[in-house]
């Protein structure tokens, strides 16, 4: 800034009114080009990333956008489909802080570690053909403050919660649109999973609140989608032993003596109530082995070969060479080699000493909870003219099918393509059933045998789910 500053001080010193207009221009054209070195420094092109073979075959942007006392880390992928048409994502990873990198590593994104081939050091990457980015450009925010690359300028502006954070996020979307206004004729649709049901329909609601009362730009909304989605914390927390019996982890004896006992409410009950609490004793040692993420596969926890870390709790340190011991959370220790790596940081141009560590989930967010239900924000949204997809895998016991298939009937919606299989190359991939009212319409899809998130244990058939709801298709 001080060249900026030079020609200001060679005006105040010079008395002829020509030379001193003159001096005033270099003043600005420097000030503004100064300015435009430093938004463009906040944003910048990635041809390569260490571990993939050559030159990306997609066009990924990475940058920060500030948000009051926060500098928001994205990652933006360009559709490799017709990114003049094609619709615009914002997504979210849940958590909350779980960076939007795993997004794009294990759900949706065109690349995926070399897991198989994987013999230590540096992860190698490769192209991943079945990407949502396919047919839609989706910018992935590490958002909360305090989530992946995202940090804070001042203490205080570390402090987040639900409300904050999907104030925060939408802030960021619209400063993001001011800085890329080619993208404001595209479609736009909120999206995210797990925590971010809480966060994506805040966020939707707060677009369609300032598109209402004209705020300008105005945003081009047209959807949002939610998998494996946190909507409501009583319905969630108390779908959990319907579903564990429902998929025959406990027994009808013990399943009624758990719904007579404890009337609904297995997580707030009443110390006196010896019968419930010796029904849920029973409940836990039944499921106490079994891994919630997804019930079908192994719990890691048991089968590593390995001690986990105490400040790691979800990961071992390296895969183990024995395939038939594999786990799915050896696929997570990958990212954090990768992503803490000095060369990967420096392609993504990571601005450095900002964040110490890089974690899949960090776990020590000062964090504040205060939205319990958006069951009433998806009904507010259920008057308006928008698309939504709830979408979940069928074993996951974290967000269960059993409490999305609740919340979404108590909207209220009419029933328009009654529950049936779907399919990819012909084999059922799932079950799905459609709602509409006045305009509005809620495609609910179930993945065969996935867990939590979806996309993660089934990433084609969630990527034929998602074009086809996108592009109004049947699923």
């Amino acid at each position: 800034m001080a060249s900026a500053m030079l020609p200001a001080f060679q005006c105040q010193n010079n008395f002829h009114l020509a030379t001193h207009s003159k001096c005033i221009k270099i003043f600005w054209g420097l000030f503004f080009l100064f300015a435009l070195s430093n938004s463009v420094a906040s944003k910048a092109i990635v041809k390569n990333l260490p571990g993939f073979p050559g030159e990306l075959p997609f066009v990924l942007e990475t940058g920060y956008i500030s948000v009051n006392d926060s500098e928001l880390f994205y990652y933006f992928i360009e559709s490799q489909g017709n990114p003049q048409e094609d619709p615009l994502f914002l997504w979210l990873t849940g958590g909350p802080g779980c960076s939007s990198l795993c997004g794009i590593l294990y759900e949706i994104g065109p690349i995926e570690f070399d897991i198989s081939n994987y013999i230590g050091g540096l992860p190698k990457l490769a192209y991943y053909p079945y990407a949502w980015t396919k047919t839609a450009s989706i910018i992935f925010l590490d958002s909360p403050v305090g989530t992946g690359f995202s940090y804070s300028i001042t203490t205080q502006g570390w402090a987040t919660s639900d409300s904050a954070s999907a104030e925060q996020a939408y802030q960021f979307l619209r400063k993001w649109l001011e800085e890329n206004p080619q993208y404001l004729s595209n479609k736009l649709f909120i999206g995210g999973d797990s925590y971010s049901g809480i966060i994506v329909p805040l966020i939707t609601k707060m677009v369609v609140e300032d598109n209402e009362a004209g705020l300008q730009p105005r945003l081009n909304l047209k959807g949002y989608l939610v998998g494996s989605p946190r909507t409501d914390e009583f319905i969630n927390s108390n779908s959990i032993m319907p579903f564990a019996h429902r998929m025959a982890l406990i027994s009808d004896e013990l399943y009624e003596k758990l719904k007579s006992s404890c009337n609904g409410n297995y997580v707030v009950v009443d110390p006196s109530n010896e019968e419930c609490l010796a029904a849920i004793v029973e409940y836990e040692k039944c499921i106490e082995a079994i891994w919630p993420n997804n019930i079908l596969e192994p719990n890691c926890e048991f089968a590593s070969p390995q001690p986990l870390e105490e400040n790691r709790p979800d990961f071992v340190l390296s895969p183990p060479r024995i395939s038939e011991l594999w786990c799915r959370v050896f696929n997570y220790a990958l990212s954090y080699t990768w992503a803490n790596d000095g060369s990967v940081q420096e392609a993504l141009h990571v601005r450095k000493g900002k964040v110490k560590e890089w974690d899949r989930c960090n776990k020590s967010l000062s964090y504040t909870y205060d939205v319990k239900s958006v069951i009433h924000v998806h009904q507010w949204l259920s008057k308006r003219n928008l698309m939504l997809l709830v979408e979940g895998g069928d074993r996951d016991m974290i967000i269960t099918f059993v409490a999305t298939d609740i919340w979404i009937r108590t909207l209220n919606l009419t029933v328009v393509d009654e529950w049936r299989p779907w399919f990819v190359d012909d084999q059922v991939a799932g079950y799905t059933r459609k709602y509409s009212e006045n305009g509005f319409g809620l495609t609910y899809v179930t993945v065969k045998g996935g867990g939590h998130t979806a996309p993660e244990y089934y990433r084609r058939e969630c990527y034929e789910m998602f074009q086809r709801w996108l592009h109004a298709y049947p699923v």
